[in-house]
C-alpha cells in the first residue's frame, strides 16, 4: 500500500514545469530513496518531509556521518551491541557505494541503523517487561520523526551526546566500567581468598590472599605486611561498607563471598547497571523518593541532593512476594491505617488460623459490614469460596504499625510501619508480602510533611494520639520510584555493589548478551 502511495508521490514529483521541460524533477538518488524508506512509515515519512533529500551523503552531510561514527566507536563502553551498528562495515560500504541505487539503500540503511541506535542508548537495548514480568517500567520513549529533524537541523556531535542519560550515575557507571576494564588488562584482582573467616590473630595464605585482592581492589595501599593489621581490618570495613555488609572489620563467610566476586561479574553488574539507567532515562521530579530493592534502601531526595535516607525490607524472593519495579506518585498518608489483609494472605494463611480459632486480631467483614465470627462455620469455606474480608484495626500490633505512605497502584504496593523492628538489622532485607517496610518511618512522615506545615512532627503526633484512621494529604505530590540497582558509583568515587536477591540481573544480562552485548568484548 505505501509503495503505491510512493509511486504517486514520485510520479507528482516527476511531472514537468512546462510543455518544454526534458528533464525530471526527481533525481534517480531520490527515486532510490523513496524506495528504500517505504518499508517503514517513521523513515519514510521523514525523507517526504524533505523530498527524499539525503542526509549521510551529498552536501553538508560530513558533520552528521562523523559524528555518528564517532558515537558508533563508543558504543562498547557504553555496554551496547555494536555489532547491530558495526562502524567499519558503515564505512567499508560508503567506499563502495557508487551508483544512486546503491547509495539510496546505503541512504536508508544509516537512517534506520542511526535510529537503532539512538533508540538502545537512549531508553534501552531490551524491553524489561520481556526481561522480567515484575519489571513494569515505563521506559521513556521518543518521536523519532521529531528527533531526526532535530539532528538534521542542530549540532549533530550535540545531539548523539544528548542521547546519552544525562544522570550521573550514568557517567559514574561508565568511569566504573573503564575502571574495571583496565584492571582487568593489569591482571585482574589475583588469587581468591580461602577460608571461612580471616581476622586479626589470622596468619598464612588467606591473609596474604586478602591483602593483594584489597590492594588490587584499591582498598589498600600495597605493602609486604603479612599480618592482618589495623590497616587491613580498616579496608576490610571500608569494603563492608561498600557492598552492604556489617563494617565489623572482620573477613567472615558473607565478606569473603563478595570479595570472592570475580572481576567479570562485576562487569556484568556494570552492564546491567548502565541499561537500567537507560530504562530510566527520564528527567526525575525535583522531590521524589527512590527505594533500591537490590539494596534494600529507601532515600528522599531533594534538587538532586539525598536529604534523608532509611533501611527499608522488601518483598520476599518468592514468586507471589517479589516487589514489582515502577513509578508512581505519592498522594497522601494515613496514621493509624487499617490493615486491609490482601486476598491472598487472608485464605492461604489467616483462614486456616480462623478454624482454628485463631486470628482474633483480625475484624471481619461481608460484604454488608462487619459480621461477629462466633456466627461462622469457617471449617465451611475454602480459599476458592470463603465469602469474607479481613481487616487489622489500628494499633500497636496492626502490621502496617503507625503510617502507611500511599501511591495507589495496580500492584497495592506501598511504603509502610511495622511493629517487626528485629528485621531491619540484617545484612539482606527481603521478609515482606511485597509492600515496602520502612525502618525509619515516623522520620519519613516528618520529612515529607516538613514543606506543608512549620510543626510536622507534632502535628504528626496530634493525630497518631487520636487513634482514629486519619489520611493527611500532600500539598505537592512526590514521585515514587521503584528500582533495582545491585551497581552504583557513590560521587565521591565508590564503587557500590550488592547481590540479586531476586535474580533479576542475571536475566537482564543474558538478554543484553543474546542482544549482541559482548562481556567480553576486548580493546584495543
Amino acid at each position: 500500500m505505501f509503495l503505491r502511495v510512493t509511486s504517486l508521490a514520485l510520479a507528482g514529483l516527476l511531472a514537468v514545469s512546462g510543455p518544454s521541460a526534458a528533464a525530471p524533477l526527481v533525481t534517480p538518488m531520490q527515486q532510490a530513496v523513496a524506495q528504500a524508506a517505504s518499508a517503514d512509515e517513521t523513515i519514510a515519512a521523514f525523507y517526504r518531509g524533505r523530498d527524499f533529500a539525503p542526509v549521510w551523503m551529498g552536501e553538508g552531510a560530513g558533520d552528521r556521518r562523523a559524528a555518528f561514527l564517532w558515537a558508533l566507536d563508543q558504543a562498547e563502553d557504553h555496554g551496547l551491541p555494536a555489532g547491530r551498528y558495526d562502524a567499519a562495515t558503515i564505512r567499508a560500504e560508503f567506499a563502495a557505494a557508487t551508483d544512486p541505487a546503491a547509495r539510496g539503500a546505503l541512504e536508508v540503511a544509516m537512517t534506520e541503523r542511526f535510529l537503532r541506535y539512538a533508540q538502545d542508548v537512549s531508553s534501552g537495548v531490551v524491553d524489561p517487561r520481556q526481561v522480567d514480568p515484575t519489571i513494569v517500567l515505563n521506559v521513556p520513549k521518543r518521536d523519532w520523526l521529531v528527533q531526526m529533524t532535530r539532528f538534521v537541523e542542530g549540532d549533530p556531535y550535540a545531539f548523539v551526546q544528548g542521547l546519552w542519560p544525562a544522570s550521573p550515575n550514568y557517567t559514574r557507571l561508565l568511569r566504573e566500567k573503564l575502571r574495571l576494564e583496565e584492571m582487568e588488562l593489569t591482571g585482574g584482582w589475583g588469587a581468591t581468598v580461602s577460608g571461612e573467616l580471616v581476622a586479626r590473630g589470622s596468619d598464612g595464605r588467606a591473609v596474604v590472599d586478602l591483602r593483594n585482592r584489597l590492594v588490587r581492589m584499591g582498598y589498600l595501599r600495597r605493602s609486604a605486611v603479612s599480618a592482618y593489621d589495623a590497616g587491613m581490618e580498616a579496608a576490610v570495613r571500608a569494603f563492608q561498607i561498600d557492598h552492604g555488609l556489617t563494617p565489623d572489620g572482620e573477613a567472615g563467610e558473607a565478606t569473603l563471598a563478595a570479595i570472592n566476586v570475580s572481576l567479570e561479574d562485576r562487569k556484568g553488574q556494570i552492564l546491567v547497571g548502565l541499561e537500567r539507567q537507560r530504562w530510566m532515562n527520564k528527567p526525575l521530579e525535583p522531590r521524589h523518593i527512590l527505594v533500591n530493592l537490590a539494596e534494600q534502601h529507601a532515600y528522599v531526595y531533594d534538587d538532586g541532593k539525598v536529604t534523608f535516607d532509611t533501611v527499608v525490607v522488601v518483598g520476599a524472593d518468592t514468586p507471589d512476594r517479589r516487589t514489582p519495579e515502577f513509578s508512581h506518585t505519592m498522594t497522601h498518608m494515613v496514621i493509624n491505617p487499617y490493615w486491609h489483609v490482601p486476598r491472598s494472605i487472608t485464605v492461604n494463611e489467616y483462614l486456616p488460623a480462623l478454624r482454628r480459632g485463631g486470628a482474633q486480631h483480625l475484624e471481619i467483614y461481608s460484604r454488608s459490614g462487619r459480621v461477629n465470627r462466633s456466627n461462622i462455620n469457617f471449617s465451611n469455606y475454602t480459599a476458592r469460596n470463603f465469602p469474607f474480608s479481613l481487616k487489622q484495626p489500628p494499633g500497636p500490633r496492626n502490621a502496617l504499625g503507625r503510617v502507611k505512605f500511599m501511591f495507589p497502584n495496580q500492584w497495592n504496593i506501598y511504603l509502610h510501619d511495622t511493629p517487626s523492628r528485629n528485621l531491619f538489622s540484617r545484612d539482606q532485607r527481603t521478609f515482606s508480602h511485597g509492600c515496602v517496610r520502612v525502618g525509619k518511618p515516623l522520620e519519613l512522615a516528618y520529612h515529607l510533611l516538613a514543606p506543608q506545615t512549620a510543626t510536622p512532627e507534632s502535628d504528626f503526633a496530634t493525630k497518631l494520639r487520636s487513634g482514629r484512621e486519619t489520611r493527611v494529604n500532600l500539598q505537592d505530590p512526590i514521585g515514587v520510584h521503584l528500582v533495582y540497582w545491585s551497581a552504583w558509583v557513590t560521587p565521591t568515587g565508590r564503587a557500590n555493589y550488592r547481590g540479586d536477591p531476586y535474580g533479576r540481573d542475571i536475566k537482564v544480562l543474558r538478554a543484553l548478551q543474546d542482544a549482541g552485548v559482548e562481556l567480553d568484548a576486548s580493546r584495543s
